[in-house]
């Protein structure tokens, strides 16, 4: 299960992510970025590797929630 959910986080960072994927290559957006450090995707692989594919996807789902667009960019590193 953690593989499957790792292989779509890593799809997703190849494809659509406005901070690691083709958006970004091709410019078609420079305000979408992350606040946080590492970025949330990043995140949610170490999440999924640490805690395992449920609980780490509830801690990354947490973390999404928790973005908004006045966040100031800052270091958010799993514990």
């Amino acid at each position: 299960m953690k593989k499957i959910v790792i292989f779509l986080i890593k799809l997703y960072q190849k494809t659509i992510s406005p901070d690691q994927g083709f958006i970004k290559d091709v410019g078609i957006t420079t305000t979408l970025r992350c606040a946080f450090y590492p970025t949330c995707s990043e995140y949610a692989i170490q999440a999924v590797m640490k805690y395992g594919a449920i609980k780490g996807l509830l801690l990354s789902v947490h973390r999404i929630f928790r973005c908004h667009p006045w966040q100031r960019k800052h270091l958010d590193p799993l514990v």
